[in-house]
């Protein structure tokens, strides 16, 4: 792939380090950049091609780092400017490109800006943030509601105003309307990329605008008790507002200007709501994040209608994108179980689209069960018992067999799994059948393959556990063939022609197979099949 070239973020595969939990360097039981830059020759064997780092700013860690105290430094859990530095050099020199979390929704209640609007009603950057006056009851200024549980809405004592807070009531949400905001958050934005980086994934970038008359929100007609209890009210004047497109249209703008960087959202919309983030004429994110495949039921025909529906939706020329797991969604491995877990990988990247890795998967980490001492993530904390926890897709990456699995040399900030002893990178690396071999060589076949990096998408059956599909480029094509199910499948179908090659099968064992117009999938199996030329 060329390093330069103005679409690498189509062509590639990225690859999310959660800093807390790669790799401790400092022996402090928590992962910092020192810790990813000695890993980083471990990232380059997957053969990935750009790496997706969470939150490193300074931060009080309410919310782990997505409470921001200072836009422009390095938290010193994490290192220091010089180690970002080094990454960063390291990781180009290296051929991967490096995109960090920009936060721009909201900061920490630690931050200056914050505290200074706080001070006083005329304070400068008072409208730097959203201050309303109570209700007409004396209470909350309308039913908005927190995503990690209670209203969000904070009183301020000594102003007599609420703040709006869409998360916890330490993140104080900045006030987008107000042009001085978006000037400051452009010029962080600037920062980053002067030193070199990327690109960004904006963080929850659906929420930036919220309605100007700050209505109530609606009940949801569909709530299911025992969900989140934000969920009892729809978003639809607290998020996705007409408005946020433009200045999406804006950081696009920013990110253009210093060249071949992408703009990544994260946004958890409804298809047709999801597709608007491209903006006109693509002038949005280059790849709104899609967590379809988050959520779906595993099943043939469910995956099936997603990725067409998707399609379909795509405006003309954007570009899709798939993701399996992420710092905030339960593990891919427990979610579809052990032995899917390798399909669920051939699906991802054959897909068309650029997929992202979470770190972790590769090596087929599971949702860990944290005992309550152990658990740390705040919304848990507020809405405990319902399974919001995301401690447990957290959890330090697996190196080695050793006591805290070559991650650190004290305990670790989260627990590790007692299989880690055998589900380590040293010991997959030892099997070259592991899931850890089929990931390499799933990127190493889809860079070799035009039809894997930017063919079209033909679905060809969905039936039972049955899926298959095409992806065809420059009078190339491959057949994905996938086995969703534990009980052997015999395929006839016309598309796999007398003498078709299997190029890769998930077990790692029939390299080179030809094909007598019958394929045989063993339960939990799929295959890459080209046909012969």
């Amino acid at each position: 792939m060329a390093q330069g070239g103005e679409n690498w973020w189509r062509e590639g595969v990225f690859y999310q380090i959660y800093p807390r939990s790669f790799q401790d360097s400092d022996g402090d039981g928590v992962g910092d950049l020192a810790g990813i830059l000695r890993r980083l020759p471990y990232v380059k064997s997957l053969g990935v091609d750009a790496i997706w780092l969470s939150p490193i700013f300074p931060s009080p860690m309410a919310d782990f780092g997505y409470d921001i105290s200072d836009y422009t430094g390095i938290d010193p859990l994490f290192g220091t400017m010089a180690d970002f530095d080094a990454l960063l050099a390291a990781a180009h020199e290296n051929g991967l490109k490096l995109i960090l979390d920009l936060v721009p929704n909201h900061t920490s209640d630690q931050h200056p800006w914050f505290i200074e609007s706080r001070s006083s009603r005329d304070n400068p950057r008072r409208d730097w943030y959203i201050w309303r006056d109570p209700g007409p009851d004396g209470g909350v200024p309308n039913n908005w509601l927190s995503e990690f549980g209670g209203s969000a809405w904070q009183v301020d004592a000594a102003t007599g105003q609420y703040y709006y807070h869409a998360f916890l009531a330490q993140q104080p949400d900045l006030n987008w309307r107000n042009p001085a905001v978006r000037a400051a958050i452009y010029d962080v934005m600037r920062f980053w990329l002067d030193k070199g980086v990327d690109g960004f994934r904006v963080d929850v970038i659906w929420h930036l605008i919220k309605d100007a008359e700050f209505r109530d929100n609606p009940p949801n007609p569909h709530y299911v008790a025992g969900r989140p209890p934000n969920e009892k009210i729809l978003t639809q004047y607290s998020t996705d507002q007409p408005e946020v497109l433009d200045v999406i249209a804006e950081m696009r703008r920013i990110t253009d200007a210093f060249g071949a960087r992408v703009l990544i959202g994260e946004i958890y919309l409804p298809l047709h709501r999801l597709m608007a983030y491209y903006g006109n004429d693509l002038t949005g994110a280059q790849m709104p994040f899609n967590f379809a495949l988050l959520s779906t039921f595993w099943s043939a025909r469910a995956i099936e209608k997603i990725v067409d529906d998707y399609e379909k939706a795509l405006p003309r020329g954007a570009w899709p994108n798939w993701v399996l797991g992420n710092h905030d969604r339960p593990r891919v491995a427990s979610r579809v179980g052990e032995a899917q877990a390798r399909v669920a990988g051939m699906l991802l990247l054959t897909l068309r689209g650029t997929p992202t890795l979470y770190y972790g998967d590769e090596i087929g980490m599971h949702q860990l069960a944290i005992a309550p001492a152990d658990v740390r993530d705040p919304f848990e904390k507020n809405v405990p018992g319902i399974g919001v926890g995301r401690d447990g897709c957290r959890t330090p990456m697996q190196w080695d067999s050793s006591n805290y699995a070559g991650f650190s040399e004290v305990r670790p900030w989260l627990p590790l799994p007692e299989d880690h002893v055998r589900e380590n990178v040293v010991n997959l690396e030892a099997d070259t059948r592991s899931i850890l071999g089929l990931y390499k060589r799933l990127i190493g076949l889809r860079k070799a393959s035009p039809p894997l990096v930017a063919g079209d998408y033909h679905p060809i059956a969905a039936q039972g556990d049955l899926l298959i599909y095409r992806r065809e480029a420059e009078g190339r094509s491959v057949i994905v063939v996938l086995n969703l199910g534990p009980e052997p499948i015999a395929v006839t179908t016309s598309a796999i022609k007398f003498g078709s090659e299997i190029l890769l099968s998930t077990f790692l064992d029939r390299e080179g197979e030809k094909l007598e117009g019958v394929l045989d999938l063993r339960g939990n199996e799929g295959v890459v099949v080209a046909p012969p030329p």
